[in-house]
């Protein structure tokens, strides 16, 4: 069994030749903006688990897959010519809805913000002046 630093070398440069591939080999209009967020390879290096997600999101999350299944022979072939391993693991491929997740807490963080606290600053502000007073104010006391 490889070492945790080799299977991290190997994850990160499956996912480097597959984001390569999909951005410049692959012509399937499927496939377009579609990103790989993460590659796990197992300790036995028999299978690939390969996480995809798409700029549109969720809708798509099918037709890419399906997309993903029918060139897995060629990306496959991609990888073996590009990493050095007695068998090259069988790709497997999930959608990743992470992106997804985060760009939607970010909106959410960025509206209650906007609604909610929208004299934060100022206050934030008053005190900080109040505070700088304070502090002219010890330093004209230890001036005299």
């Amino acid at each position: 069994m490889p070492s945790t630093l080799r299977m991290k070398r190997i994850n990160d440069r499956m996912k480097e030749i597959l984001s390569t591939a999909l951005l410049a080999k692959i012509e399937d209009p499927r496939l377009a903006g579609v990103v790989v967020t993460d590659v796990k390879v197992d300790r036995e290096l028999d299978f690939a688990n390969i996480y995809v997600s798409a700029i549109e999101g969720q809708e798509r999350s099918k037709d890419v897959l399906d997309a993903l299944q029918h060139a897995k022979g060629f990306l496959r072939f991609e990888i073996s010519q590009e990493v050095d391993l007695r068998v090259t693991p069988r790709l497997r491929f999930f959608w990743d809805p992470t992106p997804e997740k985060a760009a939607r807490i970010d909106s959410l963080l960025n509206e209650w913000q906007k609604e909610e606290h929208p004299t934060l600053d100022h206050e934030i502000e008053d005190d900080l002046d109040e505070a700088i007073e304070e502090i002219d104010s010890y330093d004209d006391e230890d001036d005299e």
